[in-house]
């Protein structure tokens, strides 16, 4: 096993190599790590079920055992995922601007990459490629640091594509896997100032504030999401119902999906019984208000102040009937993560409102908040989304892991 700071130094080499190459050499590497990923799929979920299997064992949930789970399907998507990278235009080198000054300096900014990435993530191995192929596209070496959850599925999906770059004379060592997933390896990633350039953790809440208040190198913060759906008065409800189910029900899992129902008052009675209605195939819990549980009566539990603001990762749903969309609007802005929120309305100034109004990285009107996702926004795949609001927000493509430089050009200039 390759202890830390062997893999920081390794890193560190490779990074000049990799930000070296040109865009050919960069897609071959990811049409390698693709064509490897498809031929040993049967070695991945053979792997990934050792996790599934530890997991169970664990009492691990069954939503987070969707999240580690991989199939032939999911294997192939994230092959795919490699595959639209490559075919993204290559950020690096891009010229931003460039002008001439009162000294007759040619002064402009042009993109560059970041030098090594790390990622600190949970049961997710589907983010060790996407992660690995966006660092690699975008000219950094990265430091993969993943869950015990996914340690197996993890640990065979690296080894893939570092003996994909390799054949290709690449170098292997711009993908790097820590093995050591104990609690002192995310501690000391914290802290390998001189050596990572960017942290960027991914995962739930715990670990996203871990690392925010505990990390000495610069850190990226992905967000959860406290997603919301408000059913506006005018709104078309079986749009809302079709909305509604999607956003609750496709992947409840995953931080794009919703969290909590808001409805006006006005079509609260006629409403509340379609979603119920649309739910209940799922086995959806809903966590409602008083006025929720007077229309839909027992089957509702009591929503504490708690629930306005959980991410439950889970079929469960809170459900507040509210008397305008100032209300809706104070209602999310006090609960939400900064994520993902949508609105169902015909009304054209309440949609804009809305979207002027609500602070959060993604913003929607009649559409699903499952969307929120770097390959539904044609960056090809995602590091995370990002729910501040320096450098990076919402979906994290090829931009948003790259630096820019300043390029001068003079003819003898002094100050």
């Amino acid at each position: 096993m390759r202890q830390l700071m062997d893999i920081a130094r390794d890193a560190n080499e490779a990074k000049r190599a990799v930000a070296k190459l040109g865009t050919n050499d960069k897609n071959r590497g990811l049409s390698a790590i693709a064509d490897a990923l498809l031929a040993h799929t049967d070695e991945i979920i053979a792997a990934n079920r050792a996790d599934i299997e530890a997991g169970r064992a664990s009492g691990l949930g069954e939503g987070l055992i969707d999240r580690l789970m991989l199939d032939e399907k999911r294997i192939a998507g994230i092959a795919e995922g490699c595959r639209k990278v490559a075919d993204l235009p290559d950020p690096i080198g891009e010229m931003l601007w460039m002008r001439k000054t009162p000294s007759g300096l040619n002064i402009g900014e042009k993109r560059v990459p970041m030098g090594v990435i790390g990622i600190i993530y949970e049961a997710r191995p589907n983010v060790t490629v996407d992660a690995a192929a966006l660092c690699f596209k975008a000219g950094s070496a990265c430091i993969l640091r993943g869950g015990k959850e996914a340690f197996h599925s993890s640990l065979c999906l690296t080894g893939l594509m570092r003996a994909a770059l390799a054949a290709e004379g690449l170098p292997e060592n711009a993908i790097n896997l820590v093995e050591d997933t104990t609690r002192d390896s995310a501690n000391q990633m914290m802290r390998l100032n001189g050596y990572l350039d960017v942290l960027i953790p991914r995962g739930g809440a715990g670990l996203i504030q871990t690392v925010v208040q505990n990390a000495t190198v610069p850190v990226i913060e992905t967000g959860t999401g406290n997603c919301h759906v408000y059913v506006d008065s005018t709104a078309d409800l079986a749009m809302a119902q079709s909305i509604l189910v999607n956003a609750k029900c496709q992947r409840p899992s995953v931080c794009n999906a919703a969290e909590s129902l808001l409805v006006h008052r006005d079509v609260a009675a006629a409403f509340l019984p379609m979603a119920a209605e649309g739910l209940a195939p799922s086995g959806v819990k809903l966590h409602g208000c008083p006025r929720t549980q007077e229309i839909l009566g027992e089957a509702v539990l009591p929503a504490t102040d708690e629930d306005w603001g959980k991410e439950y990762l889970d079929f469960e749903i809170s459900v507040k009937v509210v008397d305008s969309l100032d209300e809706a609007i104070d209602h999310i802005n006090r609960y939400n993560t900064g994520h993902s929120e949508c609105i169902v309305t015909r009304d054209y100034a309440s949609s804009q409102r809305f979207l002027e109004e609500i602070d959060a990285a993604a913003v929607y009107v009649n559409a699903s908040t499952r969307f929120t996702d770097g390959f539904e926004f044609g960056f090809g795949a995602e590091i995370g989304i990002s729910t501040q609001k320096l450098h990076a927000r919402g979906p994290m493509g090829l931009t948003a892991l790259t630096s820019t430089k300043y390029i001068v050009y003079g003819n003898g200039q002094v100050r």
